[in-house]
């Protein structure tokens, strides 16, 4: 009897066991992996990309996984989808994704590999921030002639920010500090800088930081300085940084969200669907979310991946631009 009783145990733990292996297996199964190259983590656009995680997570019930990678820079993204099979989601401006479609500059001799590159959705826009203490007595960029500025090495921002000073006739006027960016904001508090210059999405965490105890004042340009630097018009709104109370006129450059013809239909589909429905949430938390809108598509500069057209077709959204 006792035997029986110990036989019929294990057996029933085994089959316990079983179905909970069963189901395990089955969860994983239904488990869709994406890898989502961002950027600096110290950057905006890493928050936005963990953001984006925690909406697909949500928003797909699990369904979507994506694992958030660091990254150099925008090149690197794009470079690395020639090699990247399966899921691999990375953002980068549309400028760079021609430039590696047609095998210019930094990505000559062509690779056909970029040829499979398609876009899923817009994300927000790099914006231009000229940063200084309300104290330095600069109330346009003529002021900043003579000053200490800093602009870091190597990004958008800082290419940026050297072209527009020769532009508007500044070049080598502006006492440019060599440094990297992430130094900009206590130079600044402490009085060692003047101000500094950054692309990001605003509000831009730096800048808030930058905010934060002491009085700043964003520069704004002038309609001639805009058509000069040939970019996107963009307006900070009054009140999106504390201290801030007028509209900032500045330039922008798109980003977009792209993938290659080695993600699936449904995959893509999916993950287009849930990031439209998630952009409400995520704008309750960053603000930054809110200035995306389906416009914008025709900002991406490369085909729509099918599984994204299946997507947009369903909401509607075929008349803006690249969703074709």
């Amino acid at each position: 009897m006792i035997r029986r009783t110990f036989t019929a145990a294990l057996a029933a733990a085994a089959l316990v066991s079983g179905l909970a292996a069963a189901g395990l297996a089955a969860s994983a199964a239904t488990e869709t992996r994406v890898t989502y190259k961002s950027a600096k983590s110290t950057s905006s656009y890493y928050q936005m990309a963990v953001q984006i995680a925690e909406a697909m997570k949500a928003g797909s019930g699990g369904e979507i996984i994506v694992t958030v990678e660091e990254s150099q820079g925008s090149v690197q993204n794009v470079k690395e989808a020639a090699n990247r099979s399966g899921n691999y989601v990375f953002t980068t401006p549309p400028g760079l994704v021609k430039l590696a479609l047609s095998g210019q500059r930094m990505f000559e001799p062509k690779d056909p590999a970029f040829e499979e590159i398609r876009g899923l959705f817009a994300i927000p826009s790099l914006t231009m921030h000229y940063v200084v203490r309300a104290d330095a007595g600069i109330d346009d960029f003529a002021a900043l002639a003579g000053k200490d500025f800093i602009i870091g090495k190597g990004s958008f921002g800082a290419r940026e920010a050297a072209k527009n000073f020769e532009l508007f006739g500044l070049k080598d006027q502006v006492k440019l500090v060599d440094v990297e960016l992430n130094a900009a904001v206590p130079a600044l508090k402490n009085g060692q800088v003047d101000g500094f210059a950054t692309a990001g999405s605003y509000p831009a965490p730096n800048v808030l930081e930058a905010a934060a105890g002491t009085e700043i004042r964003l520069l704004s340009m002038s309609e001639d300085q805009l058509a000069a630097t040939k970019r996107t018009r963009l307006v900070i709104p009054a009140g999106t940084y504390p201290g801030i109370d007028y509209d900032v006129t500045t330039t922008s450059l798109p980003v977009g969200a792209y993938t290659t013809t080695a993600m699936d239909d449904d995959t893509a589909y999916l993950l287009t669907k849930t990031f439209w429905e998630g952009k409400g949430t995520m704008g309750k938390a960053n603000p930054w979310w809110d200035g995306v809108t389906a416009d914008m598509l025709s900002t991406l500069g490369a085909e729509l991946h099918p599984g994204a057209l299946r997507y947009y077709k369903e909401a509607g959204l075929l008349s803006h631009g690249s969703a074709q």
